[in-house]
């Protein structure tokens, strides 16, 4: 399997970066809004002791120590990373001569309340934004108590944003949830189908052989006196075809215990994938020796198929040739296999038998081509044919782009 591409560029950089670069913006965004900038009268704010006196300078520094490891400790304890910013949050305000914490010195908190969100468990993330909503109400009444001024439309829209940062931040957690989720179900389901269609293959494999078993046996228990050389020639063919299909047990079980291992499906589909139309003529041969003979016969330049198409084409003619041998009673059935339609590959087979393989059928042999045909968007019917026995037809798509003559093995 290859190898999982890297994620971009911007979602490699931590979230501690992220929450350090935040802190520093919100630092430049206050320095910039307390000077005098192209085009304006005069600066935004007053200048403050923050950059122009030696205690601001130095107050400035330890916010920002604060600030720094907040967001190296942000990965591995968040909560206490989002007390250290609350920390540094009014620290650096207490150097502005503000009213409020300002939006830029709650950058970082909100940075970090957004990655705790994303990437904690809920009620971390609920904790870590009540803790900062709880800091702003703190900070208002403390000023109010004191009697000073509170700027309190500014530090509303700095809960309101703190609260937005949480809310993305819950919001890409319970996408990412989901996402995983629906992963695991996948991954569930493909399973679940890998096994139904070993069960299906085993199912196809065993009915044939079985079929072909039985009528070689009872064969051999017939001409035991009379012919030894052909009872014992039966009995060659039953001990072949039994070796043959406990060859293709062991690959299925083998393809089922790595599913359980966790390996890759590959395994699994070169054993399921390993005949196809070119075993067609030794089915035939068998089937025949076997009492019930099969008339086999190509129409249009056959080429080359996709391997789901091509698997699927000789389990629907082997499935149908094991109906004609257990059920129908007939002495030969027809096998068609049509290539003159470049995008799709038609197939019949009939016999002259009693008709009656849909009554007798056990269930799983018409409803499993019924559903191969039907997961590769394709034709087909089943049932007694007007003049007696029975039919079974389905056409199988072929893409266009495969078109390639091929020689048969």
């Amino acid at each position: 399997m290859p190898a999982n591409p890297p994620p971009p560029l911007l979602k490699r950089v931590p979230p501690g970066a992220w929450t350090a670069f935040a802190w520093c913006a919100g630092t430049a965004f206050t320095y910039l809004t307390r000077i005098r900038l192209p085009g304006e009268y005069e600066p935004d704010h007053l200048p403050a002791i923050q950059l122009y006196r030696w205690d601001g300078v130095v107050l400035l520094l330890v916010a920002t120590g604060l600030a720094f490891s907040a967001a190296a400790l942000l990965s591995r304890r968040p909560l206490t990373a989002v007390g250290l910013l609350l920390t540094a949050a009014v620290a650096q305000t207490t150097t502005l001569a503000a009213v409020e914490i300002p939006l830029a010195q709650f950058l970082a908190v909100q940075t970090a309340v957004y990655f705790i969100a994303a990437g904690r468990p809920r009620r971390t993330g609920v904790i870590a934004v009540s803790l900062s909503l709880a800091l702003l109400v703190g900070y208002m009444a403390v000023r109010i108590l004191y009697g000073w001024v509170v700027g309190t439309s500014a530090e509303l829209a700095v809960a309101l944003v703190t609260l937005i940062a949480w809310l993305l931040g819950d919001a890409a957690h319970r996408s990412r949830t989901h996402a995983q989720q629906l992963a695991a179900r996948t991954a569930e389901q493909a399973v679940t189908a890998e096994r139904l269609r070993i069960a299906r293959e085993m199912h196809d494999t065993v009915a044939h052989s079985i079929g072909i078993i039985a009528l070689q046996a009872g064969a051999a228990a017939r001409v035991a006196a009379t012919r030894p050389e052909a009872a014992r020639e039966a009995m060659s063919a039953v001990e072949h075809e039994g070796r043959e299909t406990l060859a293709g047990l062991r690959r299925m079980l083998v393809a089922l215990r790595h599913a359980d291992q966790g390996a890759d499906a590959g395994d699994g589909q070169q054993a399921s994938l390993a005949v196809g139309l070119a075993d067609v003529e030794r089915l035939a041969a068998v089937t025949s020796a076997a009492g019930v003979r099969v008339h086999l016969h190509w129409a249009g330049e056959r080429r080359e198929l996709p391997p789901d198409v091509d698997l699927s084409a000789f389990r629907i003619v082997q499935e149908s040739v094991t109906n004609v041998v257990r059920h129908a009673g007939a002495r030969s059935c027809r096998v068609t296999l049509d290539y003159r339609a470049a995008d799709a590959l038609a197939i019949e087979v009939t016999d002259d038998g009693r008709g009656r393989g849909s009554v007798t059928d056990t269930g799983f042999g018409l409803a499993g081509m019924r559903e191969r045909v039907a997961l590769l968007d394709g034709e087909f019917t089943a049932g007694p044919r007007p003049e007696g026995g029975f039919r079974v037809a389905a056409r199988l798509p072929i893409p266009v782009a495969v078109g390639l003559p091929v020689v048969a093995r």
